[in-house]
């Protein structure tokens, strides 16, 4: 079973439906050790970076994901559930993130309109176990004022003014910056390889 985060906000219901059209069982939990039951974790992400870190300590969820990391089971955070994979983000310089990658979330330049909104092609530029093969370049849908800048673990760029990382997978750890669950069939197959794979 896929264990949806649910903090009090987020696209829970869109992501769940998603889900159900690739047949992959999927409920959404803000219970703890619910996450502990499950085979597999998706933490979407809407709003801002402090409150919704705010609330996964709130109800003892950063611990349950953290442990849950550890243990192997996969991991996909999504929009602002992939930026808060992070250390923390300029959107929130008190607030620390999850900690299971390097790095804060910038916010886009002043001279660029945000959010950025609206569908964007996905280069795939690293090995990965969610995307298309290397070179590649489906479209998706973004909604996002902040990114993570590219690293050794970006396996997907997006430009936006520069080039960012759309998607990074570390191990059992998966973020993406878009949303695939608005995104056509191209974020159904992204989500269909997300419920195959097997525990690191």
């Amino acid at each position: 079973m896929i264990a949806i985060v649910d903090y009090g906000a987020g696209n829970l219901r869109s992501v769940q439906n998603a889900l159900a059209r690739i047949g992959a069982p999927a409920c959404v939990v803000s219970d703890p050790q619910a996450l502990m039951d499950a085979s597999k974790l998706i933490l979407p992400g809407v709003g801002h970076f402090g409150p919704m870190m705010r609330a996964l300590d709130q109800l003892r969820l950063r611990e349950a994901l953290v442990r849950r990391v550890a243990d192997g089971i996969p991991l996909l955070g999504i929009c602002l559930g992939m930026q808060a994979l992070y250390a923390g983000s300029e959107e929130a310089p008190g607030a620390a993130g999850l900690g299971l990658l390097p790095g804060v979330a910038r916010r886009f330049g002043p001279s660029l309109r945000v959010p950025h909104m609206g569908w964007n092609s996905v280069e795939t530029v690293g090995p990965s176990r969610l995307l298309p093969d290397a070179g590649a370049s489906p479209y998706y849908y973004f909604a996002n004022s902040y990114y993570a800048p590219r690293g050794p673990d970006t396996s997907g760029v997006c430009a936006y003014g520069e080039s960012f990382a759309a998607a990074v997978e570390r191990g059992n750890v998966c973020g993406v910056q878009f949303h695939p669950e608005k995104s056509g069939a191209a974020g159904l197959q992204l989500l269909r390889r997300f419920a195959e794979l097997g525990p690191c």
